[in-house]
C-alpha cells in the first residue's frame, strides 16, 4: 500500500489505498494508541465520507467509541484532542493535495503526530501481513460532538483590532470556508469562501504560484493591505503584501516576533525554524535575543521539537506555523490572526507590510528547486563535498539533508520523503553568488546523476 510517508497517510483514493485499508486502520488505533476512544474529524473531499465510514466502522468493530465532529479543519482536530483529553484521533485529509488525494493524519495525546516511525509503521506492518480483524464481542458506538463554539472562544484570546485593515481572503474552497467569515467578518473581500471538496477555483496548494495568482490580482484591484490564503483544511496559511507580492513564509516566522515580544513582551524567546528557513529569520530575531533552533521539516518533527524545547512559536517554509499556547500545534487561523494583528498596528504606524517585509532581507533566495534524480543520497553528498571542498563552512548541519551556511551565502540540499526528488535550495547576499551556485549543483545532478530540474 503506497499510502503511507513519514509523517501521514496519504494518496490517490482507490490508487494508493481503499475502503478496506480505511476500515483495517481504524481496526488497529485503537490498539496502537491503547484508547477505547477515537476523535474522528474530515475535511470536504468528495472521497471524505466513504473514507469516514470505512475507518469508523472499523474503530468501531475494534470495541472502541467514536467521537465524530464531522466536517472540521486539521486544526480544530488537534484542538479538540487536547483540550478534551483524547488519546487519539484522525483528521480525514489530504491537505494541500489535489481532489483526486485522500489520507489520514493521526495524532495521540497531547496533539502529539503520530508518524511512520512511531506508529504508522506498525499499522502498515499489520495490514500488509493480512492480521484478522475480528469483530469485538462488544462494539463501539459514535458520540457526535458540536466543538465550534469552544474552538472560536479558545480563539478570541488573539483577536486583535484589525479594523483599519482591508483584507483580501482566498479561502481556497476548503475548511477555513468554516469560519473565517465569522471571525473577520463580513468587511473584507473574500474568494472562493464556500466549500466545494471538487476544489474547482485552484488546487488548494498555496505554495504554488498559479493558485495565488487571484488573491494577487484581488489584492491589486482593491488596494488591499494584505492578502490571506489557506490551504485546502486549514492548517496552513500564507500571505500576500500590498505590493500584491508573496511574502516568504520563513520571514512570517520572523515577523511574529513584532506580536510575542513587543506587544506581548516576551523575552529572550525560543523560537523554532526549519533548516531551510532564510538566515534572515535569525538576524531579525538576535534583535530580541531569540534562542532560535533549527530542526527537521514536518509537522511529525516540528510540533514534538517546540515542545521539547518548550519555545514559543515556530513555522516552516511550507506555511505551517507551531504555538506554545495551541498545544504546540499548527493552525492557519492562529497564525492569520496574529499576523492581521501585526499588520494593522504596522499601518498605524505609518508602515506597510511591503515595507516591513522589505527591510527583514537583504538576501536573493532561489526558492526550492526539485531534481528529479534517482539516486538522491549520492547526488545529495555530491553537492556537499563539492560546496566544502570550495568554501569555507561556517555552520553545517547533517539532518534532514545538509546545511551549509558560507560568508554570504548558503545551502540545503535533502531529499524528497515521499517521491524520488532531490530539493535544493540557496540563498545569497548578491544575485550572481546566487546564480553560480545554482548553476553548479545543477551540473553536479545532471552530468554526474543523470538527474533533471522538474
Amino acid at each position: 500500500m503506497g499510502a503511507f510517508h513519514a509523517y501521514d497517510i496519504r494518496g490517490i483514493w482507490n490508487v494508493d489505498f481503499n475502503r478496506e485499508d480505511a476500515y483495517k486502520i481504524g481496526y488497529f488505533l485503537p490498539e496502537l494508541l491503547e484508547t477505547g476512544k477515537v476523535l474522528v474529524g474530515r475535511d470536504c473531499r468528495l472521497s471524505s465520507p466513504e473514507i469516514h465510514d470505512a475507518l469508523v466502522e472499523g474503530i468501531l468493530d475494534a470495541g472502541a467509541d467514536v467521537y465524530d465532529l464531522g466536517l472540521t479543519s486539521t486544526p480544530m482536530v488537534y484542538f479538540a484532542t487536547a483540550n478534551y483529553g483524547f488519546d487519539a484521533s484522525v483528521q480525514i485529509t489530504a491537505s494541500h493535495n489535489p481532489g483526486n488525494y485522500n489520507g489520514m493524519k493521526v495524532s495521540r495525546a497531547n496533539a502529539l503526530p503520530v508518524a511512520l516511525d512511531s506508529g504508522l509503521g506498525q499499522i502498515k506492518e499489520w495490514l500488509e501481513s493480512g492480521r484478522p480483524t475480528p469483530v469485538a464481542e462488544k462494539r463501539g458506538n459514535v458520540h457526535e460532538m458540536e466543538i465550534m463554539d469552544d474552538y472560536l472562544a479558545f480563539m478570541e484570546q488573539f483577536r486583535g483590532d484589525w479594523s483599519n485593515l482591508k483584507i483580501a481572503f482566498d479561502l481556497s474552497n476548503g475548511m477555513s470556508c468554516l469560519f473565517a467569515r465569522k471571525v473577520f467578518g463580513e468587511g473584507h473581500d473574500y474568494l472562493f469562501d464556500t466549500i466545494d471538496g471538487s476544489f474547482p477555483n485552484h488546487e488548494p496548494n498555496p505554495l504554488i504560484p498559479a493558485n495565488v495568482q487571484p488573491l494577487k490580482d484581488l489584492v491589486a484591484r482593491q488596494g488591499s493591505d494584505v492578502g490571506v490564503i489557506y490551504d485546502g483544511d486549514a492548517d496552513r496559511v500564507m500571505f500576500v503584501d500590498d505590493k500584491a507580492r508573496f511574502v516568504a513564509p520563513d520571514l512570517v516566522i520572523a515577523l511574529m516576533a513584532l506580536y510575542f515580544c513587543d506587544e506581548k513582551g516576551a523575552k529572550n524567546p525560543r523560537v523554532l525554524q526549519e533548516i531551510r528557513s532564510s538566515k534572515a529569520v535569525g538576524e531579525f530575531l538576535s534583535r530580541y535575543g531569540a534562542d532560535l533552533h533549527t530542526w527537521r521539516v514536518g509537522r511529525a518533527f516540528a510540533a514534538p521539537k517546540l515542545r521539547e524545547i518548550d519555545g514559543l512559536w515556530g513555522g516552516e517554509l511550507a506555511g505551517h506555523y507551531y504555538f506554545k499556547q495551541f498545544f504546540y500545534s499548527d493552525s492557519g487561523l492562529l497564525a492569520s490572526m496574529i499576523v492581521l494583528r501585526i499588520v494593522a498596528q504596522l499601518k498605524r504606524k505609518g508602515i506597510r507590510l511591503s515595507e516591513m517585509i522589505d527591510s527583514m532581507s537583504n538576501y536573493r533566495n532561489s526558492g526550492e528547486i526539485n531534481f528529479r534524480v534517482e539516486d538522491k543520497k549520492g547526488a545529495m553528498d555530491a553537492i556537499r563535498d563539492h560546496f566544502l571542498a570550495g568554501d569555507k563552512a561556517e555552520a553545517f548541519m547533517d539532518f534532514d539533508g545538509y546545511r551549509a551556511e558560507f560568508d554570504g551565502w548558503w545551502f540545503n540540499v535533502r531529499p524528497s520523503n515521499t517521491e524520488p526528488y532531490l530539493r535544493f535550495i540557496c540563498e545569497a547576499t548578491d544575485e550572481r553568488v546566487l546564480s553560480a551556485k545554482i548553476e553548479e549543483a545543477t551540473r553536479i545532478v545532471e552530468e554526474r546523476f543523470g538527474g533533471h530540474r522538474v
